[in-house]
């Protein structure tokens, strides 16, 4: 019978290179112990009680539902004696202190997707550890959590779907951990996840787009001309609605997801939050040889400007995401096809 190795001796491993790893292998554990905790009460859906009914708007305006409230106060209760000086997450309005001139910082998503809930739909919780810094300064807690992605010690996803998944990078590549519920730990199932180059598949709300730019339209058309179009190939489209099973598909088999901002209003930076979603997940992605981009720019080179910043997201496999990236950098390109990108085009591949 095949030995899976716990995550507590993966993170053993992994902490004698840099000098906060034993406080960032600590806070993991941590924080995925509450996501145990969750895992429960997704598993026993109304018989938790209404956990779908909504709750109100978070400071950002999205409504909130009973398990966003109860997901983010076992986080909260998980880290009150964690090694984290500041906490950031989509539920509170502003930074949330836990042990001045403690060494870290989470940024969280306690329950990503969680319009899903009563649809039974895969949802998950997204984080996100930083250095701290001066964050024991109160005065100074906006400076110090406002931190590229590049900056992060690690990052990690757990979904709650038909089993209950970690997927994690400390900068050493992305691993996937899977909940064994009789021993009550995560189990390392698939190491070194690497991402398909190449896709034949991509995941957008095609029913937003009249309101998408002329790029993002250009290279949806094509997608969908099939090889009928210059692309010469089929594509599949999917979308639930949940970055965390979509992302868990595109580990799984490759694939696109594109969030791009588009003409609505409050749409026009897309609808993905920078620190506590976007950043994370490019950081798995890109150390599972994807890429992460909003069209124009690497994600995590982006410098925060407020905790709950939105940024367009475009992410997956690596040659897929550059070719969006080039019909962005087209200036010459209108609602027709730019002759860089006909069948006889620069960029035909």
């Amino acid at each position: 019978m095949q030995e899976f190795e716990p995550l507590n001796s993966y993170l053993n491993r992994q902490v004698a290179d840099h000098d906060l790893l034993p406080a960032v292998a600590r806070t993991i554990l941590e924080i995925t112990g509450a996501t145990q905790k969750i895992s429960a009460l997704v598993r026993r859906g109304q018989l938790a009680g209404a956990m779908g009914a909504a709750r109100g708007d978070n400071s950002d305006g999205d409504i909130q539902k009973e398990l966003d409230i109860v997901a983010n106060d076992h986080i909260i209760e998980t880290l009150q004696d964690s090694p984290v000086s500041w906490l950031v997450s989509e539920e509170l309005d502003e930074p949330l202190q836990i042990q001045p001139g403690a060494a870290l910082i989470v940024a969280i998503d306690p329950l990503d997707g969680s319009s899903n809930i009563e649809t039974n739909t895969a949802v998950g919780t997204i984080f996100s550890i930083l250095p701290a810094g001066d964050a024991d300064d109160p005065s100074s807690s906006a400076a110090a959590v406002l931190q590229p992605g590049t900056n992060q010690l690690a990052a990690a996803y757990v979904i709650y779907g038909p089993q209950t998944a970690l997927v994690l990078t400390t900068g050493r590549g992305t691993h996937i951990f899977t909940l064994d519920p009789e021993a009550a730990e995560f189990r390392l199932t698939t190491a070194d996840v690497q991402i398909a180059e190449t896709t034949r598949e991509f995941a957008i709300n095609v029913s937003n787009f009249r309101h998408w730019d002329r790029h993002i339209r250009t290279y949806i058309d094509d997608c969908l001309a099939g090889e009928d179009g210059f692309r010469d190939s089929n594509y599949n489209m999917r979308w639930l609605a949940s970055l965390v099973a979509e992302s868990h598909r595109i580990f799984a088999r490759g694939g696109v997801f594109l969030y791009p901002g588009d003409a609505r209003q409050g749409y026009a930076s897309g609808r993905l939050r920078l620190l506590y979603e976007v950043n994370p997940i490019a950081f798995l992605v890109e150390q599972a040889g994807g890429f992460a981009t909003t069209g124009r720019q690497r994600v995590m080179e982006i410098q925060p400007k407020n905790i709950h910043q939105r940024v367009p997201m475009i992410f997956g496999s690596r040659r897929e995401i550059r070719r969006v990236e080039r019909y962005h950098n087209d200036s010459g390109m209108t609602g027709e096809r730019s002759q860089l990108f006909s069948k006889r085009g620069l960029f035909r591949a």
